[in-house]
């Protein structure tokens, strides 16, 4: 098995994940990864509009930093936004977009998660932007997400979802989960009162300590 075939299974894999782990249902939201070869400089990404159970590793597309997509099916309407992503962000390895229901809930609302917890700073900054509402699939909308991603490795989507980026197919899921576990949180809050923010100063630490989590 060639190292694209493998990287097409795990992104498969991934968007299942994705799934079960109940941040997606369906067909919606989408998984890329980079992908190089002699000759290509892009990415692999879920095609559009088929089931994840039904796809296959030839099913994934190919897409091209110059936007040439390859493949026998479209690659996700939201092609736009990853090729992006990859093009302006050399630590983004993996993006995993979902249409998770409290993401979601909050970003309807035009509410992105600011530091009522800790573990915010996770997505790298002191909240986790809500980028602006545009048609899904256009320049416009890959304009929004990046730049609610300035400095920050996730944003939620007003009316949409929500993105992560990370080094690997399994860190970017997992930050989408920790998002989704954050805007729950957030949004159960919500329902009591008007949660207490944690100033900058004390967020500027978290970072900090982030920065060197799991280090020896």
């Amino acid at each position: 098995m060639s190292q694209g075939d493998e990287l097409r299974r795990q992104v498969i894999a991934t968007a299942l994940a994705m799934n079960d782990a109940g941040i997606n249902r369906g067909k919606s939201g989408n998984v890329s990864a980079r992908w190089r070869e002699e000759g290509f400089d892009g990415f692999l990404v879920t095609p559009s509009a088929l089931p994840y159970a039904q796809t296959t590793p030839q099913d994934i597309a190919a897409v091209s930093l110059a936007g040439e997509a390859r493949g026998p099916r479209p690659p996700s309407s939201e092609w736009r936004f990853h090729l992006d992503i990859y093009a302006q962000r050399d630590d983004a390895h993996a993006i995993v977009h979902a249409h998770a229901p409290f993401s979601t809930s909050l970003a309807c609302l035009r509410r992105g998660i600011p530091a009522f917890h800790y573990m915010v700073a996770v997505a790298g900054g002191n909240d986790i932007r809500c980028a602006p509402y545009a048609t899904f699939g256009t320049q416009a909308l890959s304009d929004n997400v990046l730049g609610a991603l300035a400095d920050r490795s996730a944003c939620l989507m007003a009316n949409h979802g929500l993105v992560a980026i990370g080094q690997s197919l399994d860190a970017a899921l997992a930050l989408a989960v920790e998002v989704e576990t954050l805007a729950e949180m957030y949004w159960r809050a919500l329902a009591v009162g008007e949660p207490v923010l944690l100033p900058d100063e004390e967020m500027h630490v978290v970072l900090g300590k982030f920065a060197n989590y799991g280090r020896r």
